[in-house]
């Protein structure tokens, strides 16, 4: 499972680490939602319910990362 780590600010960092080929069809359509497109894109999120939401129902396809 997707281990959220809190940043300062109020955002996660999220990398889709793992292909969307033969997932289901709702769990793509989280990925978009969360702004992820290609193999390895990050996005940095706004921490609240909704984006946790998003990464936990599809924590087998992304990563949740420390800010550097």
């Amino acid at each position: 499972m997707a281990k959220a780590k809190k940043t300062e600010g109020g955002t996660i960092t999220v990398r889709l680490y793992k292909s969307m080929n033969s997932c289901k069809w709702a769990h793509r359509l989280s990925v978009k939602a969360l702004g992820l497109n290609k193999l390895n894109d990050v996005r940095e999120l706004k921490d609240s319910p909704q984006v946790r939401g998003l990464v936990n129902k599809v924590n087998y396809l992304v990563r949740i990362e420390e800010s550097a």
